[in-house]
């Protein structure tokens, strides 16, 4: 999309819109009324245009320069990272060459506004915040937007078109709505985190999926990798989040791949996070030091790919979101043949047990709202413990017709991706509104803020599962063997194909616990 000169639509007069519609006169004046109560209101129906940004950077990754030009005058400016002043280096109007001052971390513009900006931001200072950049080669770095892209608030009528202007041989990778090549749309999101912007000479890819396109980007480490395998392990766990209801969560999430070197750790993917900001992004660390096919039997990857099916939910109510992820993870790998079915409910077990044993004096509320201690179990696996009564319930009210599957699919219908934070009660009451079997607020209020952890006992019995010297059995009777079975059934289609790029028989060895 190419840079335009700044609109001028807000020096025209009334009468120039009235003219160039050319409207009849009775309608003259119920448009001049309409304008007249809309410039009283504020109240703009129409989404205004996109601000224009153009981005370059010099071939050494070491500086950024911005032309930002706004659609409209615009009269704050600001930063998202209070250090982001530390690697600015010059801003000026672009018109007059005016200096514009700081304070804080907020231009200080004229009281008219400004139409146009240009910056230059020192790009390799600003990339040694990111944590993961000691782990990269030096063609590669990570640079967090908000260290570097000075910009007006983004809302639901205010967005920005951001297009980059590259040396041969640097690409970029980006969360954002892409426009066409090197060019995205930034929306308004949750910004629950600093999005991860990459800069470099790094291998790209789409991997395609059920309903998704993947914008995966592998950085270059400081070992070589075989990216193929990693490719591959993308695919097959991105797969396995769509045999929830047919289709991946996010249509075009980015995907961030980083090496490191972890002899220390038995691990292959260390580390992996979802981060909301301007898009949805999956960031995982891949141990390069670990065989191709202990990533096919690692749950890191899997947890993260399954939060996109619920929005981002933050504060006290976290539990909510990582406990959901955390009944997947498990699930999706016997579905897709990475568990057998009782390896499954023994993970599921155990995690339940942390959980219990976790802040036992305080509620799952509690224990997110970020002061507990030690309370970590507590969140991970309450949520997971509510999910699993959730979808028995679902399952057994409506003879099988009705599952938590299901419930998430309408929800993605509705919902996905969401530009904003969610509360756990209004989640929550949302999916009752998606079923005519209404069971999670029930649950909500009846766990959320009592002590202890939810009673997963009294379903497993149900389901069959009996625990001896703290390991699971299957029996082969009880009330509910059928929905258990259901819940986990192993997808033959699905592991054959895991397992042939996995390229090996040793796929299904045990996992590491969370």
């Amino acid at each position: 999309m190419p840079i335009r000169k700044p609109s001028t639509i807000m020096n025209r007069r009334p009468a120039d819109f009235m003219r160039e519609r050319h409207p009849a006169p009775a309608a003259r004046v119920t448009l001049w009324i309409a304008f007249l109560a809309t410039l009283a209101t504020g109240k703009i129906s129409a989404a205004a245009e996109p601000h224009q940004y153009n981005v370059s950077v010099d071939y050494r990754l070491s500086q950024l320069w911005v032309e930002a030009r706004f659609s409209t005058p615009v009269k704050s400016v600001t930063a998202r990272s209070r250090v982001a002043g530390k690697y600015l280096i010059d801003v000026r109007d672009c018109f007059d060459s005016r200096e514009i001052r700081l304070r804080n971390r907020r231009m200080m513009l004229p009281d008219e506004g400004i139409e146009c900006l240009n910056y230059t931001v020192n790009l390799e200072r600003a990339a040694r915040e990111h944590r993961s950049q000691r782990f990269l080669a030096s063609d590669n770095i990570i640079v967090s937007p908000s260290l570097w892209l000075w910009r007006p608030e983004v809302t639901a009528n205010s967005e920005i078109d951001i297009r980059f202007q590259l040396p041969e041989q640097v690409r970029v990778s980006v969360p954002w709505r892409p426009l066409g090549k090197d060019a995205y749309r930034l929306h308004r999101s949750p910004e629950s985190s600093n999005a991860s912007v990459v800069f470099g000479n790094f291998h790209e890819e789409e991997i395609h999926v059920a309903g998704a396109r993947l914008r995966v980007s592998m950085l270059n480490g400081r070992k070589p990798f075989d990216r193929g395998a990693i490719s591959n392990w993308v695919r097959a766990t991105a797969t396995d989040v769509s045999l929830v209801y047919g289709r991946f969560p996010n249509p075009s999430p980015q995907v961030v791949v980083i090496p490191v070197d972890s002899t220390r750790s038995s691990s292959a993917v260390p580390f992996g996070r979802v981060i909301r900001d301007g898009g949805e992004t999956v960031e995982l660390l891949v141990n390069v030091a670990a065989p191709p096919d202990a990533f096919f039997s690692d749950w890191t990857a899997t947890h993260e790919f399954s939060h996109l099916m619920l929005p981002y939910i933050g504060g006290r109510h976290r539990w909510v979101a990582e406990g959901f992820a955390q009944y997947y993870q498990n699930v999706l790998l016997a579905r897709a043949g990475a568990y057998d079915q009782q390896h499954a409910w023994q993970k599921l077990h155990e995690g339940f047990e942390r959980g219990r044993r976790s802040r036992p004096e305080m509620s799952p509320n509690e224990a997110a709202d970020g002061r507990a201690r030690n309370g970590l179990m507590k969140i991970y696996w309450s949520g997971a413990a509510l999910a699993l009564i959730a979808d028995v319930d679902l399952r057994e009210r409506s003879d099988g017709r009705e599952t938590l599957d299901k419930v998430l699919d309408r929800f993605q219908d509705c919902c996905l991706p969401s530009p904003r934070v969610w509360s756990g009660p209004e989640l929550f009451g949302k999916l009752d509104s998606l079923t005519d079997f209404p069971i999670f607020m029930q649950l909500y209020r009846r766990y959320a803020n009592t002590a202890g952890f939810p009673d997963t006992r009294p379903t497993f019995a149900r389901l069959g599962i009996t625990v001896s010297h703290d390991q699971v059995r299957l029996r082969k009777n009880g009330e509910l063997i059928h929905v258990r079975d259901n819940i986990i059934r192993t997808d033959s289609d699905a592991a054959a194909w895991r397992q042939s790029l996995a390229g090996s028989q040793d796929s299904q060895r045990t996992a590491r616990s969370h």
